[in-house]
């Protein structure tokens, strides 16, 4: 879960990370009363989640409480890549000498986590890991001892921070430390950890993901959990158990449904493949409905495959093991009766493994005008390509 950056700001704030006095704002209003509070200039920002704010006019800096209300006004509203802002953060102003950047991250090639660390900081980090590699200084960090003071001067060094902020730095580094495994986060970054004109180091903008696994040992974290956020289909399989993830890039036409991550993974490049033979998109979307097959999980899942308008067809390839096939074709025909009317697309089916004669066999009977039943992924994959470029 990523969270917004008043949200990453109150928890570093919590954990003694030096950071400026703010408040947010869901009105002109409040942003008013939050400028009033802290007196003198002040920084309206848009709390999305996503970069590009302020190319995208969604940073401003407002003289006091009139000139805050208004560009609240002018903020709350905007589209940010998509992104609707509904809120704004109101912090005080403070006048930057240099800026840096810092992060922790899980490495999952290492099976450990990261620092990352870097003078040139106050850009995305992207474009200095092109530009100028040799900037970030990379350090691996054990799980087991973790961030301390010397570690922390480790990283300074290496990133070649000024001497005169080094301390401050190592210090916050620290910190940072305690908030990444405080939390169960993968990510914690601050862009840009900055030096004030007097000398002190704080950190304006951070970023934060936690890891859902954690979720257990934080109840609080379900407050920061953003109902409005996201892809609605993804929130819909969310709330069913299901796992789905809406594709990126060019609008595929093909949904995927299967059982198992590597069996998905595999039936994507598959689709893609043959979707290129016919000049067809690919996939669109895809779930993993795991060791699940009921009517009801095969209801819940073709409903929020079939409810992305981009999808023209939808390949279900199934290997039957703990669930067997005849339990999966079951759970298509009684979810095609249930979604009735909602199910006006193709579904081509794949069987095999454990069961398979009996799944056959039972979508043969039922007989359902939408369903296909095809022998293997290949063929099953450009029968669902070939149904995708057919006009509805």
């Amino acid at each position: 879960m990523d969270l917004f950056e008043h949200e990453a700001r109150d928890l570093f704030d919590r954990y003694g990370v030096p950071v400026l006095r703010g408040g947010v704002a869901t009105t002109p209003e409040q942003a008013r009363e939050a400028a009033d509070r802290i007196g003198g200039t002040v920084v309206i920002k848009a709390q999305v989640k996503t970069g590009g704010r302020g190319k995208a006019g969604g940073v401003k800096l407002a003289d006091g409480p009139d000139d805050a209300e208004q560009l609240a006004d002018d903020i709350l509203g905007m589209d940010i890549k998509g992104h609707t802002v509904h809120k704004v953060l109101v912090t005080e102003a403070s006048p930057i000498a240099e800026e840096y950047y810092v992060s922790y991250l899980l490495d999952r090639g290492a099976r450990g986590f990261l620092a990352i660390a870097s003078v040139e900081g106050g850009m995305e980090i992207e474009e200095v890991a092109v530009s100028k590699p040799e900037a970030l200084a990379r350090i691996p960090i054990d799980p087991i001892s973790g961030v301390d003071q010397a570690k922390a001067r480790e990283i300074v060094a290496a990133a070649n921070f000024p001497a005169a902020v080094a301390e401050q730095v190592a210090a916050v580094l620290v910190r940072l430390w305690l908030v990444f495994v405080g939390e169960d986060a993968t990510l914690v970054e601050v862009n840009p950890l900055a030096k004030s004109t007097d000398g002190k180091v704080l950190a304006l903008d951070g970023k934060i993901t936690l890891d859902d696994n954690a979720a257990f040992r934080h109840p609080a974290h379900e407050a920061l959990a953003d109902a409005g956020a996201g892809d609605p289909l993804e929130r819909k399989a969310h709330e069913a158990g299901l796992n789905y993830v809406k594709l990126d890039g060019d609008i595929g036409v093909i949904g995927v449904i299967g059982n198992g991550a590597g069996l998905v993974m595999s039936t994507l490049d598959v689709v893609a493949a043959a979707a290129a033979e016919v000049g067809a998109a690919g996939p669109a979307n895809f779930l993993d409905f795991g060791g699940g097959a009921s009517a009801e999980v095969m209801t819940a899942g073709l409903d929020v495959i079939l409810g992305d308008p981009a999808v023209r067809s939808v390949f279900v390839n199934v290997f039957g093991g703990i669930t067997a096939c005849d339990a999966v074709a079951t759970g298509i025909v009684r979810a095609l009766d249930q979604l009735g009317d909602r199910a006006r697309k193709p579904l081509v089916v794949r069987l095999d493994g454990n069961n398979v004669a009996e799944g056959r066999r039972i979508l043969a009977e039922a007989a359902h005008p939408l369903v296909t039943v095809v022998a293997t992924m290949d063929d099953a994959a450009r029968e669902a390509a070939k149904l995708a470029t057919v006009e509805a």
